[in-house]
């Protein structure tokens, strides 16, 4: 039996993640969901909404998150974690992470392990979804069972090294007149400055960026930039945008970019409004060559990276592998990382971002 000094083995897997509208008719329930207690105007969330219709109200992720799971499972059976279940719970949409954590009670899962689909300590991307965890244990009872966070993974080789794969095949691309003269436009999502200021969000986004620099066959000009913004203006956010930074790119004269989506693992929202609608709308505009990297998707080493971290918190003596300098997170976040930040009230005439 464990003790309180020996704690119970891991018995279970969750992937935890934002979750997105399966169709029309939840685009706006999920929206409301998303910025409950911002005091968003219902007209600004109907504007947004807009952007879902275009992709016929479904957002990709869930079903990123499908294949993701069909392919842990495969992963893990292959490799002697038949015995070990798998479970799927979401921050905004079904399947929620409360009901999920009531179906694992039922299974008597005791101790798990959430994989998150964030690669980077940020709040929203790390200590949001530990809250969401607390949330859903308090709401169950002492039945809950307990819910370890597995640590980012930005500068995993399982994540950078398929990321080099795709830039290097996406710079493959280029026209041969264009290839002396292309540029690296590495983008994520934005976040506020006082956010920014007490994480180490954007010192990995840095670091990840450096890594897949350096796995590549020669030098390119490259910058991090953001998008998918969102809040009141007077806020200051993390800059530049995609889209003005595009503007700058064809400004210095260049003729071609790769758009590295290096802040996300799978084509969601984000990527398939902000970048592959609005940010190559604007490069054909302005006479920019101009193409999107795919993500890591299900690359079978991010799955097996997957394996491998859950590995990891089974272990008396883990791997914890890591490349470049800033080494591996702890497995317990400190109680003072990332906090939550202060939301101002919403200004009208403001959209919220577009989630997931």
């Amino acid at each position: 039996m464990a003790t309180a000094a020996e704690p119970a083995p891991i018995d279970a897997v969750l992937l935890l993640s934002f979750g997105g509208p399966e169709g029309p008719d939840d685009v706006l329930p999920f929206l409301e969901n998303v910025t409950r207690g911002r005091g968003i105007p219902a007209e600004r969330l109907a504007e947004v909404a807009e952007n879902y219709h275009l992709f016929g109200g479904r957002s990709p992720i869930n079903d990123h998150n499908r294949e993701l799971l069909a392919a842990l499972r495969a992963d893990f059976d292959a490799h002697g974690l038949g015995d070990l279940p798998i479970y799927w719970g979401n921050r905004n949409w079904h399947p929620y992470l409360e009901d999920t954590m009531r179906t694992m009670v039922a299974d008597g899962v005791r101790n798990a392990v959430a994989f998150v689909t964030s690669a980077y300590s940020s709040y929203s991307g790390c200590r949001q979804y530990r809250e969401d965890i607390a949330t859903a244990q308090a709401a169950i009872g002492p039945d809950a069972p307990q819910v370890g966070k597995i640590r980012a993974f930005f500068n995993h080789p399982g994540f950078v090294e398929p990321m080099i794969d795709r830039v290097r095949a996406t710079l493959a691309e280029v026209p041969a007149d264009l290839a002396a003269d292309v540029e690296l436009v590495f983008t994520a999502h934005s976040i506020p400055l006082a956010s920014a200021s007490t994480c180490d969000y954007e010192a990995q986004l840095r670091e990840t960026m450096r890594l897949v620099l350096a796995g590549l066959d020669a030098d390119y000009p490259h910058d991090l930039v953001w998008q998918s913004r969102s809040g009141p203006p007077q806020v200051p956010w993390l800059e530049p945008d995609v889209v003005a930074h595009l503007d700058a790119v064809a400004g210095r004269g260049r003729r071609a970019v790769v758009i590295v989506p290096v802040g996300f693992v799978s084509d969601h929202m984000e990527v398939i409004y902000d970048l592959d609608t609005q940010a190559l709308a604007r490069a054909a505009e302005i006479g920019l060559w101009a193409r999107r990297a795919p993500t890591v998707g299900c690359d079978p080493a991010f799955v097996a990276m997957v394996r491998e971290l859950v590995e990891e918190r089974r272990a008396t003596e883990p791997l914890r592998r890591a490349l470049g300098v800033l080494g591996t997170r702890p497995d317990v976040c400190p109680l003072d990382c990332c906090p939550a930040p202060v939301r101002p009230t919403q200004q009208p005439g403001r959209p919220p971002g577009r989630p997931s």
